[in-house]
């Protein structure tokens, strides 16, 4: 080995301990305070300390007075820290207040409303096409629950057989019902007359359906309460039917009343009124706002692919259309999305299980916050209070008998007159609000803190001082009273012996 080499490493090992001498000894007389002065240090801490009781244990002379000085200092410590853990216990229960607000304005958004008959189709295409009620049931079955009996299955595979081209889209669309001149008899919004134009197309499990305001026009607003959309429907029964065998034996106009950025949902919601009746619908506007989780349910940054604003249906529809896009590689046209169409063998052989799979094992989830679809943040609703009367007395039979050139009969088996109104210029807002937050809980912490033992902040920043302080003279100490390494202490068992130094002056 180099002879410089062996010089520069015992260099290194006699440096190293005279470096840590040198920390010791600055340790010693700049860091840590002799015994008197750590006393004393301790003794102003306690005289002046804004933590109130304190000073009182140290001054008193009196030992009696310094026991119930600690006593009490002691009590409301303890007060103080059961106090402030039950503040925390509740602030992570996450607990919300509901308030409820009526809110008065000059004019109001009139909602979307969107109305259906509930018979489907034209009597003349499906009087040998019976099948026709059965296959739509199918189709629709992706946004309301089908049940089909076995009875039908031979009869629908036959005829899947022989109509692989059939397209259930054009037939319904085309020989579903329609909205003209014939079957709007009147339209009136707010005193201006309104035209089966002004309505828009929408399938839905009830067929071809016609929504009203479905693109939230400003100038469909309301003014005035009691006035609104005005309508006069005549289903025409002779020439739309439907199969009483699946559970469609009613004859009117079925509608449901929803926001305009959102889809119509007749599933248990939709309201109805039968043929021969007035319907008088009153409405209010009804905002719900929810908090965000833990507080709440909804989740803020939760965005819909197809939908302008976030709700429940819309999110399980387009939950639906992914997984049926996903196994069957085409898309229902009664969901959003975009992919291909599929043919009435994919709905019977795909479409039709994948849906029933999907509510077996519980795809798509609603209402939490860590479901499919949970609760929106805020969601517009419209209850409303309806009541029926008889559609005319005898005069206003005979006036349309007239103007219709129907028997009184048929005006009465098929006129439906619907008023939607509102029931005052008002909304009302419910919001969900958290009951505790972050600056009361301080506030909590704030005041059981200077309630108890008078302290504040400053008090807490003198203790965390204090603590720091004592922590670094423990440290200091601890590191002086370390045991030092062997070959620090006797450098002279690191120096090679004489044989030692024979044996490598020979190796070399």
């Amino acid at each position: 080995m180099p002879k410089g080499s062996l010089s520069n490493k015992h260099k290194k090992i006699t440096t190293f301990p005279g470096i840590l001498e040198k920390i010791r000894l600055y340790l010693i007389k700049k860091l840590l305070p002799h015994l008197e002065d750590r006393r004393k240090y301790h003794q102003e801490f306690a005289s002046s300390t804004s933590f109130h009781g304190v000073h009182n244990i140290v001054q008193t002379q009196s030992k009696t007075r310094k026991v119930l000085w600690l006593l009490v200092v002691a009590g409301c410590l303890a007060i103080v820290v059961w106090q402030i853990y039950s503040r925390f216990i509740y602030y992570f229960s996450w607990p919300t207040t509901t308030t409820v607000v009526v809110q008065y304005v000059e004019n109001v958004k009139f909602p979307a409303v969107t109305f259906c008959n509930l018979n489907r189709f034209q009597a003349h295409a499906v009087s040998n096409l019976r099948i026709i009620f059965l296959i739509w049931n199918i189709v629709s079955g992706v946004l309301q629950k089908f049940s089909m009996e076995d009875k039908y299955t031979q009869e629908l595979n036959d005829f899947l057989l022989g109509n692989q081209k059939f397209s259930i889209k054009e037939f319904t669309r085309k020989n579903g019902f329609y909205l003209n001149s014939s079957t709007l008899l009147e339209c009136d919004f707010f005193g201006k007359p309104c035209y089966p134009q002004d309505f828009e197309h929408v399938f839905t499990e009830y067929g071809n359906c016609f929504t009203f305001n479905y693109n939230d026009l400003p100038a469909r607003r309301v003014s005035l309460s009691g006035r609104g959309l005005h309508l006069l429907f005549d289903v025409q029964q002779e020439k739309f039917t439907d199969e009483p065998a699946l559970g469609f034996t009613d004859a009117g106009i079925t509608f449901v009343i929803h926001s305009p950025k959102e889809l119509p949902r007749f599933d248990g919601l939709g309201l109805l009124t039968p043929v021969g009746m007035h319907a008088q619908v009153s409405i209010r506007q009804l905002k719900s706002i929810v908090q965000e989780y833990p507080w709440g349910e909804c989740k803020p940054d939760i965005k819909l692919q197809y939908h302008k604003i976030y709700s429940i249906n819309g999110c399980l529809q387009e939950c639906k259309a992914r997984y049926i896009q996903d196994w069957c590689g085409c898309l229902p046209f009664i969901l959003p999305g975009n992919g291909t169409e599929c043919d009435l063998l994919k709905f019977y052989n795909c479409v039709y299980p994948a849906v029933y799979d999907i509510e077996i094992k519980g795809l798509c989830t609603v209402g939490t916050h860590n479901s499919t679809c949970p609760a929106p943040c805020e969601e517009t609703d419209y209850p409303t209070t309806i009541t029926y009367s008889s559609f005319g007395g005898e005069k206003a039979i005979k006036y349309f008998s007239a103007k219709l050139k129907k028997s009184p009969e048929y005006v009465r088996q098929n006129l439906v007159r619907i008023d939607i109104k509102y029931h005052d210029l008002s909304y009302k807002i419910t919001q969900q609000q958290k009951a505790l937050t972050i600056s009361e809980l301080l506030a909590d912490v704030g005041g059981q803190l200077g309630l108890f033992c008078g302290a504040s902040m400053i008090t807490i920043i003198e203790l965390l001082e204090y603590i720091f302080t004592n922590f670094c003279w423990m440290c200091i100490f601890l590191l002086l009273k370390a045991p030092e390494m062997p070959q620090w202490n006797n450098p002279s068992q690191n120096q090679p012996t004489h044989k030692e130094k024979k044996k490598g002056i020979q190796e070399c």
